[in-house]
């Protein structure tokens, strides 16, 4: 029997333990790793080469969004289903576009990720029964000459700005974010500056506003 090797990324310990317990009961899974946020994930991913990546979308330093679109860039053969307090289109979308196999609402019953772990795995796609249809319904909803991303931050900003914006929500200091980014900190300058501008925004609390409503960080991170 195969074992599929799960890595957990998720930035609340609790959940990580009730869902590496739930896994671990299940002969045909192991939980070989635990992310508690994005940066860490992409990292654990790259050194533990898991089949399914299980990522919150809300996880600090590095959002669950960017998180997968690194990983699926990098470690094509990983899978990643998204587990998510939103039933929000454009946080599907995002996830979707980013990589990600599957999607769930973590208020679901835990026992749907077994299942959706064994769906993506044999190469299908994943969304939750709650929320298919809100994807159905935006999907029809589009015309084809419609601008794909209605002008959201993951269309306005590049991947390297989002980090940026994130972190700056996070009421990171430019030479922290210099550091966590391995740049110097006139380039985390010169990109505040091109968020700034690209945005119309040029206060960190506007900023921060922002970044929360586009769902690059939540108040919680």
């Amino acid at each position: 029997m195969m074992v599929t090797k799960i890595l957990l990324a998720d930035d609340h310990q609790i959940v990580r333990e009730g869902l590496k317990s739930l896994l671990n009961s299940h002969d045909d899974m192991e939980v070989v790793g635990e992310a508690r946020d994005g940066r860490s994930a992409v990292q654990m991913a790259k050194d533990l080469a898991p089949d399914v990546v299980i990522m919150d979308v809300g996880m600090p330093h590095l959002n669950g969004i960017e998180a997968t679109r690194q990983i699926t860039s990098r470690e094509p053969e990983a899978k990643v289903v998204a587990l998510s307090m939103h039933a929000d289109r454009r946080f599907m979308g995002e996830m979707l576009k980013a990589g990600a196999k599957g999607y769930l609402l973590k208020d679901g019953a835990f026992e749907e990720l077994a299942t959706a772990i064994r769906s993506v795995i044999a190469n299908k796609v994943y969304l939750s029964p709650r929320i298919a249809n809100v994807v159905v319904d935006d999907y029809v909803r589009r015309t084809p000459g419609q601008a794909n991303g209605d002008a959201s931050a993951f269309a306005r900003l590049t991947p390297r700005e989002r980090e940026v914006l994130q972190l700056m929500a996070e009421g990171r200091a430019t030479k922290e974010i210099a550091m966590d980014l391995k740049v110097s900190i006139k380039t985390v300058e010169t990109h505040r500056r091109q968020i700034m501008e690209k945005l119309s925004i040029h206060s960190v609390a506007e900023l921060t506003k922002y970044a929360i409503r586009e769902g690059l960080t939540s108040l919680d991170a």
